[in-house]
């Protein structure tokens, strides 16, 4: 049966989307499979039917004191902004919202209208990327759907975002909901057949992605689901029920306090109860179908979750379900995703669940880093490591001339960075993050594939250092993401020593491993690439190597465990290349020192006809910047850390090196 929904809208949010057609903000009356479209003909503010002609050059907009008013301006800026791309560094948003806003919008969205649960598209989310695909977020035990207003900016960009809001006198069954998510799963994929669609599940609406994508195993559905509540029969919230039937009406106020950040006054008593069932039968629905949920799955677990067992809980799903990984996020509560620390976007994107089409491109399906990516990644996650080295950055101008800074490497792509792989790939944080700061221009690492496969994340299972290389660039090693990037005028890094040089063993420090064959010449001759070889030195003055592989193969036990990982490791090159051919991959024993510096030298190759002399003269340049670094450091009268910080107290400057020549 069709329904005419009286909905006061706040200004943050519109009722209906302009930018996609096929999805017209539709609402459905779940009692039935008629539904009416949230035109003008049928939104009423205050009790008062809009008329079309108000509504037809744009959708409509609460303006404040329940007056709606056409976006005619805005929709056709939007119209021009669409693009396909985003811009290295950009804008996203995140960190402008808090939980006071969630409060303040939840105030107004919870007032009773009576008509039934509905999608709406924050108006924060602006307009997404060409071809995104849509997200579906699917509230928690508040029904409210402003679940995700810390991320809505950032999001935006890269999602059609539509948000699940179950007004507060709704008594809708589970069973209902779930059908009512799944018609409109089927009509987006109807639409879009070979996008994938999001289902982002908070607690309660974790249960609900769970049980939509068991009912669908054939569409292609990503799930992300934070602190599901498929736990609430081991959780804290069973005794709930017998408390609330016998709690007097004026205490009734504290008890919401343990559900979410709802205000006690506007969260009826009868309505927690309803909750509470509701979320006993989600739970056991969702459970009970988990063997046949095909989906990719993403569940985000707080280690402070007071509601919920969600750490236990994420450890379980992980083993039930059939394609899922975790990320535990240890000093966060129940409503991680009203807590400030880490961007959804880019837990997404760290970990490699972000694309718009049925497989994972990881060239056209990167998104760059904004600002704020940038500044928590090398603020926080490598900020010590930062601090500490002090890295100085020398590039080669075209007459020879050596200078400080990256003034000596091309700006436009495309560029292809050859190197020397410092122990643990130390050197790799400051190179991207220079050329960010400095340039403006996004550095992609041609990494070990597994990285990206998730063997070697820590038993902690924390957004860590693996996912941060992803959010900065890094893509697996392979030809076809060599050409790819090549081919979109990109500055590539690569490493042709690999896994060989950021393992080695004591005393082969600065040494290079390199195959014998021109694995990369040919290639880049092919785009007209521009070929940088340089020179990292400094691994040597941040820590001493006491454990290398043929130790750690000497100790019982741990033999066994670098043995394992060997055996599961992908290989990467043909055996018959020497030495650097499928080096076994560890964690060497490390001694820290008190911090040196690290020193960079980049020179920029003019081309070469013969594919083997420019493969020899590159690795000689190599070798050439590396001894050159090497002596050269000793004259720097700040190489030592002390000398650094005495620096910095008494000018506060740049610390100066050494003369260069």
């Amino acid at each position: 049966m069709a329904s005419v929904i009286n909905f006061p809208v706040s200004p943050s949010f519109v009722i209906n989307s302009q930018y996609k057609t096929s999805f017209r903000a539709r609402a459905q009356s779940v009692g039935g499979g008629d539904s009416t479209v949230l035109s003008s003909g049928s939104i009423a503010v205050n009790g008062d039917p809009v008329s079309r002609e108000k509504e037809k050059n744009g959708a409509l907009i609460d303006v404040g004191n329940g007056t709606l008013k056409p976006r005619v301006e805005k929709k056709k800026l939007v119209k021009n902004v669409i693009s396909e791309e985003l811009e290295v560094l950009w804008d996203d948003g995140y960190g402008t919202d808090s939980v006071k806003d969630y409060l303040d919008a939840a105030k107004e969205i919870i007032k009773p209208d009576g008509g039934p649960p509905r999608w709406f598209c924050p108006v924060d989310c602006g307009c997404p990327l060409k071809g995104s695909p849509t997200l579906l977020f699917l509230p928690g035990i508040d029904g409210l759907g402003l679940g995700l207003i810390l991320h809505h900016k950032p999001l935006g960009k890269a999602f059609e975002v539509r948000c699940l809001h179950i007004p507060v006198y709704d008594r809708t069954p589970f069973e209902g909901l779930v059908k009512f998510v799944e018609e409109t799963v089927r009509r987006e994929h109807a639409s879009s057949p070979e996008k994938p669609i999001y289902l982002v599940g908070d607690s309660f609406g974790g249960c609900l992605a769970l049980a939509v994508a068991a009912r669908n195993p054939t569409i292609d559905l990503i799930l992300i689901l934070s602190n599901p509540a498929t736990s609430f029969g081991r959780s804290q919230l069973q005794p709930l029920f017998p408390i609330l039937k016998a709690i007097p009406d004026e205490l009734h106020g504290a008890v919401p306090y343990l559900l979410s950040y709802v205000m006690s006054d506007i969260i009826p008593k009868d309505t927690l109860l309803w909750k509470l069932k509701l979320l006993k039968s989600a739970s056991a629905y969702a459970n009970s179908r988990l063997h046949a949920v095909k989906a990719e799955v993403l569940v985000l677990a707080s280690g402070k979750d007071n509601m919920l067992p969600s750490e236990d809980e994420a450890k379980r799903l992980n083993n039930s379900l059939q394609n899922c990984i975790v990320r535990n996020f240890k000093d966060n509560g129940h409503t991680l995703l009203l807590e400030e620390g880490i961007s959804l976007l880019t837990i997404i994107k760290g970990t490699c669940k972000y694309r718009r089409s049925r497989k994972l491109d990881s060239v056209a399906d990167f998104l760059p880093p904004s600002r704020q990516e940038f500044k928590y990644a090398f603020d926080q996650v490598v900020g010590l490591l930062r601090v500490a080295s002090s890295s100085v950055m020398l590039s080669t101008l075209e007459d020879g001339k050596i200078v400080k800074g990256l003034a000596g490497v091309p700006n436009e792509g495309p560029v292809l960075l050859v190197g020397y792989h410092m122990l643990l790939g130390f050197e790799l944080y400051s190179l991207v993050e220079e050329f960010l700061r400095e340039k403006n221009i996004m550095v992609h690492g041609i990494a070990h594939p597994e990285i990206f496969l998730g063997r070697l994340e820590n038993s902690s299972n924390e957004f860590g250092m693996t996912d941060w290389l992803k959010v900065m660039g890094a893509v697996p090693v392979a030809a076809r993401n060599l050409f790819k990037l090549l081919s979109t005028k990109s500055h590539v890094l690569l490493y042709p020593g690999g896994a060989r040089e950021a393992l080695h063993y004591k005393g082969e420090e600065y040494k290079l491993f390199w195959p014998e064959q021109q694995e990369f010449v040919r290639m880049a001759a092919r785009f007209g690439a521009t070929i940088v070889p340089f020179g990292a030195v400094g691994e040597d003055d941040i820590a001493d190597l006491v454990l290398d592989y043929k130790d750690l193969m000497s100790i019982p036990v741990i033999n066994d465990y670098v043995r394992e990982l060997a055996r599961d490791t992908v290989n990467i090159r043909d055996e018959t290349r020497g030495e650097v051919a499928n080096q076994a991959l560890f964690f060497p024993g490390l001694l820290p020192k008190v911090p040196g510096r690290f020193y960079y030298l980049e020179v920029s190759l003019k081309d070469k006809e013969n594919a083997n002399e420019l493969y020899l003269h590159i690795k000689s340049q190599v070798e050439r910047c590396l001894d050159y670094l090497l002596k050269k450091r000793e004259e720097d009268p700040y190489r030592n850390i002390i000398d650094r910080t005495a620096y910095r107290a008494v000018y506060g400057d740049e610390v100066p090196t050494f003369k260069l020549d």
